[in-house]
């Protein structure tokens, strides 16, 4: 069950999921379908097509894809670790970009650090679930973003298949407000970037 936390200036408690319907009601545009993110990735990231990514989900609480093992095969016959570590930055990415888009923040997001814990092989189609650390931290992160021009999130995907959970991936990423420089996060954001977008 997911915790309550107080509306702001009210008396009653929000869940994480009003609080982020509230952020698309405030927003300017709406969140994208699968099929339009599905789109744009194999558009804008083509390894994302190489790696024939399908989005499964894509709402303001998560985003889901998935893709088959035949392009993603190792030797040993199984998903390679890159292509489990990208479908999980893929999926972390592309929640960061949506929520801001629809919250009418344009900016670009780049990975500044991560960690992936691989705790299975997989033998077949895997899918990444991507959803922020804690919904806690976007109020803060957009007024960051806002004031600085940059603001970093930390977010984070269960990568499973049918055999279960094979991955956990985390981390860091920073958004870049549209006209920001974009060679030192500085601020809330923290030291360079990175190259990741």
């Amino acid at each position: 069950m997911q915790p309550a936390t107080r509306a702001a200036g009210s008396g009653r408690e929000q869940r994480p999921q009003d609080a982020a319907r509230s952020d698309q009601r405030a927003g300017t545009a709406p969140y994208p379908t699968a099929r339009e993110l599905e789109l744009y990735l194999h558009t804008a990231i083509p390894l994302s097509l190489a790696m024939q990514v399908s989005v499964l989900a894509a709402d303001a609480m998560q985003v889901a894809l998935q893709a088959p093992l035949a392009p993603n095969v190792n030797h040993r016959g199984t998903v390679f670790g890159g292509s489990a570590y990208t479908l999980a930055t893929l999926a972390a990415w592309s929640l960061l970009h949506c929520r801001l888009k629809a919250c009418g923040a344009p900016a670009s997001v780049v990975l500044q650090s991560a960690s992936m814990r691989y705790q299975r092989p997989i033998a077949g189609a895997f899918a990444a679930r991507a959803e922020l650390a804690s919904t806690a931290q976007w109020p803060l992160f957009l007024r960051t973003l806002a004031r600085r021009g940059r603001a970093r999130i930390t977010l984070c995907a269960q990568v499973s298949s049918d055999e279960g959970h094979a991955a956990r991936f985390e981390g860091e990423f920073v958004a870049l407000a549209d006209g920001a420089a974009g060679t030192d996060a500085g601020g809330d954001a923290g030291g360079d970037p990175g190259p990741m977008g």
